[in-house]
């Protein structure tokens, strides 16, 4: 098959399809693991399953370095390409109304189920979901004090993706003319990528290397360094890998590389996990090589899987959406859904758990039941909200263009 080949002038930059897919196949790999995690042994979540598996951890670690860093790096790239075309000052709006309006929704409406049953499984509150909801908005509560944030209990749980992206994407907006000045110099566009792959990595593990052991993550937005030298980093990355056409074709031509490679990598973290290496990482804080070589995989761990999933999906998704899907029928619903699903996923996910735990269903077969059901929830929900122009709104949805199924909505 002939390889795509990328150009700033070409119809494929005016729309990027492949850029669609990936957000599309990203939502459903994140529904994935959100499942997997109440099912994780060993690994904390909002609830848990009685029935958990410690081989779960094996399959989870393949994406958990990098799944997140995927959704920011397609937003990135989406936003470098919409801002050739859009001012700055409609590019601020428009990723304002579609990322600070659905976070509001999402704290006050959408998450406030995980943190009511989260409780309510650990025995913290009695029954009563309206009581513990009016307690929930109020920034005074008493409720739950341990739990509690500078706002009291209001939390955006999976949420923290969109605070951060627009946090970013201002940055990225408010210094466009010089970033797009040095993105279109003759040194970055004849820089070639392999020197790029190296910057990357460096700066990754540097972050890795200082930061992370000051600053754990912890998705709070203001105390988050060690996340933002991560994210930011693949956030401005993204930018400027959009806007070059040799960095692009070099993605393309190497995914094959950047799949052996990446997959080296995942073999090698899952020899740590199971004590392969236990002699070295036992010697972890000592020798300064150690630390070195743990930095090198995970940096390469990171930002291969991401090149190579770049690379595979420019390569065989940047075409035509009639020629992946011929009556267009499940990208006009799924482009402009991945917002309101990823909005209602993980509360969905956590409302049926907690409703067929009691049953003690073997989790063979109730794994099945709850993907079936949050998918039902998600696709009715979403129904919903785009009959509902308040809900459109409060989505981040255009409720005329919502209602008619056309808006090609990206997750900003």
């Amino acid at each position: 098959m002939a390889e795509t080949q990328f150009s700033l002038n070409s119809s494929a930059a005016a729309r990027r399809h492949d850029l669609d897919w990936l957000r599309i196949l990203a939502l459903g790999v994140l529904i994935l693991y959100h499942i997997g995690m109440y099912y994780v042994a060993e690994w904390e979540w909002h609830i848990k399953s009685v029935q958990t598996y410690n081989w779960l951890q094996d399959l989870m670690t393949l994406t958990n370095p990098w799944r997140m860093s995927l959704l920011f790096l397609l937003s990135a790239m989406a936003l470098s390409l919409a801002q050739q075309r859009i001012g700055t000052g409609k590019m601020l709006w428009l990723r304002s109304q579609r990322l600070l309006l659905p976070l509001l929704f999402g704290m006050f409406v959408v998450v406030a189920p995980q943190v009511y049953f989260e409780a309510l499984s650990q025995q913290l509150i009695e029954p009563g979901y309206l009581q513990f909801w009016w307690q929930y908005i109020n920034p005074q509560t008493a409720l739950l004090p341990e739990h509690h944030s500078p706002i009291g209990l209001l939390t955006w749980n999976h949420l923290w993706f969109l605070p951060y992206v627009w946090c970013y994407s201002m940055l990225l907006l408010l210094g466009r003319l010089p970033l797009n000045l040095f993105a279109q110099s003759r040194l970055v566009q004849q820089l070639p990528a392999r020197y790029a792959l190296l910057l990357v990595l460096l700066l990754l593990g540097v972050s890795w290397y200082f930061l992370r052991p000051l600053f754990p993550t912890t998705h709070g937005l203001i105390d988050d360094w060690y996340g933002h030298a991560k994210y930011f980093g693949v956030f401005v990355a993204g930018y400027l890998l959009a806007q070059q056409q040799l960095w692009w074709a070099a993605v393309v031509k190497h995914r094959r590389l950047f799949l052996l490679g990446a997959l080296c990598c995942y073999g090698l973290l899952l020899l740590d996990r199971h004590h392969v290496f236990e002699p070295y990482a036992s010697m972890f804080d000592e020798l300064l090589w150690v630390r070195l070589c743990y930095g090198l995989v995970l940096s390469l761990n990171h930002w291969l899987w991401l090149l190579a999933v770049l690379g595979y999906a420019g390569c065989y998704l940047n075409r035509p959406v009639n020629a992946i899907d011929p009556k267009g029928a499940i990208y006009r619903y799924a482009s402009p859904a991945i917002l309101p699903w990823y909005l209602l996923h993980q509360s969905l996910i956590i409302v049926f758990a907690s409703w067929l735990k009691p049953l003690a269903i073997p989790a063979g077969l109730e794994v099945w039941l709850l993907l079936l059901l949050t998918l039902a929830g998600c696709a009715v929900g979403y129904a919903l909200i785009r009959v509902v122009p308040l809900l459109s709104w409060c989505c981040g949805l255009k409720p005329r263009a919502a209602k008619q199924g056309k808006l090609q909505l990206q997750m900003e």
